[in-house]
């Protein structure tokens, strides 16, 4: 590849990653925010490196009129390196949602042995999984006949009466992304990636306290909620509008 476009690469993906990175909140959409100070150190290096090539190349100019040159042409595929680079600036792909979650890993359910008690408050915040964990494996059914609040996005099954109330987590980038859901009953789905608070009860299926329960909802009420920076954590429901 010829040295401007080389010099042309280098910054146009330096400048991708710091935009993703350090002025706006892209990069949330593909990795942990603890990977953040990495992406914009890495913005910086590749605009330095930019920098540096386009000066070695202005030295060597000046010293021989053919010095640092390359008359070869450049191979066609070379230009779709720019693609990755101004997608960031201009088209960032989405965050993971329902079409990765219908076909991603489900996530496994830590084993717990004991669990503190459930606070008094109705209905009851709670993550999808501290949810999921008190179904199967809380011996003691503190779960049983409490109202609880969740917050994740809609995942559809088409063809059934239910749907999925998701989230997808990661343990370092979107590659290795798996999902938890809890399944909903009794509301009817709103489109797919529409981020909700649901308030339900259990919805008896197997025997609560064992791994035959499903965690699953009577759904009572839904309302859509927007969506969250750091939409790969499984948080607690945060405050719907009124």
């Amino acid at each position: 590849m010829r040295r401007p476009l080389q010099v042309t690469l280098l910054v146009l993906s330096g400048l991708g990653l710091l935009h993703a990175s350090l002025f706006t909140d892209l990069c949330l959409r593909y990795v942990k925010p603890s990977m953040r100070p990495m992406l914009v150190v890495s913005g910086f290096l590749l605009i330095l490196l930019g920098i540096a090539e386009a000066w070695s190349r202005r030295k060597a100019d000046g010293g021989d009129d053919h010095a640092g040159h390359n008359h070869s042409k450049v191979p066609r595929v070379a230009w779709l390196l720019f693609l990755p680079a101004l997608s960031l600036l201009f088209y960032a792909p989405p965050a993971l949602g329902a079409y990765t979650a219908s076909r991603a890993a489900t996530k496994a359910v830590p084993v717990q042995d004991a669990f503190d008690p459930l606070p008094a408050t109705s209905p009851l915040p709670i993550t999808l999984t501290d949810f999921t964990t008190r179904v199967q494996q809380d011996r003691k059914r503190a779960i049983k006949g409490r109202t609880v609040q969740m917050t994740g996005f809609v995942t559809p099954d088409k063809g059934s009466t239910y749907w999925d109330l998701t989230r997808i987590m990661i343990s370092c980038c979107a590659a290795d992304a798996q999902s938890i859901k809890v399944r909903v009953y009794g509301i009817p789905a709103l489109a797919a990636n529409t981020w909700v608070t649901i308030t339900g009860t259990w919805h008896a299926s197997g025997t609560l306290g064992t791994s035959s329960a499903r965690a699953a909802l009577d759904g009572v009420t839904v309302e859509k909620v927007a969506k969250p920076v750091n939409a790969y954590q499984d948080a607690l429901p945060f405050a719907t509008p009124r």
